[in-house]
């Protein structure tokens, strides 16, 4: 979610964009913070969850726009932050996330996608 021209990204620009992002990627985590420092509890043990399956994901920062987190949860469906989106379909927040990576299934269903 950046401004490429320098100036300010509309609120349809910026839902575009993060629609792509969820489609193309095929872990995508929309946090508070970065994996590397996480802003709270629940972005971090997202992040520990898939980093102790060695899984690869990109992240997005909500903080960076306030509008980002509007544009997620709308899409979503899901009021809560964070967010983990796999081959473009919400799998959850972080107690679903962090219960699938304890049972493996978070495992089994990011290794079953290929891209």
């Amino acid at each position: 979610m950046s401004e490429a021209d320098g100036g300010v990204v509309s609120a349809d620009e910026l839902k575009i964009e993060i629609e792509r992002r969820i489609d193309e990627s095929a872990v995508i985590l929309f946090m508070k913070g970065t994996p590397e420092q996480p802003y709270c509890g629940f972005s971090a043990r997202t992040v520990q969850a898939l980093d102790g399956i060695g899984a690869s994901y990109s992240a997005v920062n909500v903080l960076a726009d306030p509008r980002i987190r509007d544009v997620v949860s709308a899409h979503s469906n899901w009021p809560t932050i964070p967010q983990l989106f796999v081959d473009g379909t919400l799998v959850g927040g972080c107690d679903i996330v962090t219960e699938m990576a304890e049972t493996g299934e978070l495992a089994v269903l990011i290794t079953s996608i290929a891209r």
